[in-house]
């Protein structure tokens, strides 16, 4: 399945895709797409509920209606730095033993196309495409790698956008340069684990203002997604519908030279085979 929320901010009701122009209306069955269900089986019990009406037409077109994130707001968005081999040496860090684990606000969390601001004082917002993973159920000290895999609800794009000087000049955790608003945008949807037949085949991309910035598949993180899953179990639980951003492909603004970094008025594009593509206007602080 292909799980989305439409609807104005605030206000989105939960459908699953069936494709580009229909979607199943999921609003009568789910409140939404949120901890209570990941946590109580919800993904396991739309499934009959969308193939029965898919079948039976009973579906609706979209309407140009906003596209939320395909996720609530999560308990938390945990994020694994430097997880591709080549980003790594693009931002001059060597490339890690283990997971580099950071945080994001979960108040980050924005639709795919929504605007994203640049925070005051910024002079070094940067772009990241990433897959980000959905956790299923509530998870900890997982016993093997495998068993990461019956805890993943699914897949989603993300763009993990970076406030580099905050980031990495101002002291303390990353997480200063990852949490400021709209710096988490996700979606279109979200695909359940059995959509995608391999994890580690997906071709990513990102461009700015129609320049290709990014280009990269997930076959060249260092540490993937099932092996993410299990090493985080042992550090902290995990709840269902949490948010795991792992990682972005080499091309981001601080790796080129010379460095560029997001303006007001500029436009992101950045997708992700089999998990959609997004858009977002860039616009200035508040």
């Amino acid at each position: 399945m292909y799980l989305m929320r439409i609807g104005a901010a605030g206000a989105e009701k939960p459908v699953a895709r069936v494709d580009d122009e229909t979607y199943v209306d999921l609003s009568d069955v789910v409140v939404d797409f949120d901890e209570a269900f990941f946590g109580s089986g919800g993904v396991d019990r739309v499934r009959p509920v969308v193939a029965e009406r898919a079948a039976a037409g009973r579906v609706s077109r979209f309407a140009g209606e906003r596209i939320g994130a395909p996720i609530a707001r999560p308990h938390q968005i945990l994020c694994i730095g430097l997880n591709y081999r080549d980003h790594a040496a693009e931002s001059g860090m060597p490339v890690p033993d283990e997971p580099i684990l950071f945080t994001k606000s979960p108040n980050t969390l924005i639709g795919p196309n929504d605007d994203v601001r640049i925070p005051r004082g910024s002079t070094r917002t940067d772009w990241e495409v990433e897959l980000g993973i959905v956790i299923g159920r509530r998870t900890g000290y997982l016993d093997s790698v495998d068993e990461a895999r019956d805890a993943i609800a699914g897949y989603v794009v993300v763009n993990d956008v970076s406030e580099r000087a905050f980031q990495l000049e101002r002291g303390g955790q990353w997480a200063k340069g990852k949490s400021a608003e709209t710096f988490n945008p996700a979606g279109p949807w979200l695909a359940t684990s059995d959509e995608i037949d391999d994890v580690l085949a997906l071709d990513m991309w990102l461009d700015v203002n129609g320049v290709r910035r990014q280009t990269g598949n997930t076959k060249t993180m260092i540490f993937d997604p099932y092996f993410i899953v299990h090493y985080l179990s042992q550090f902290l639980v995990l709840e269902p519908g949490d948010l795991i951003n792992t990682g972005t492909p080499p091309g981001v603004g601080m790796g080129l030279t010379p460095p560029e970094y997001l303006q007001p008025g500029d436009v992101m594009e950045l997708g992700i085979r089999r998990l959609g593509a997004q858009r977002q206007h860039v616009v200035g602080p508040r």
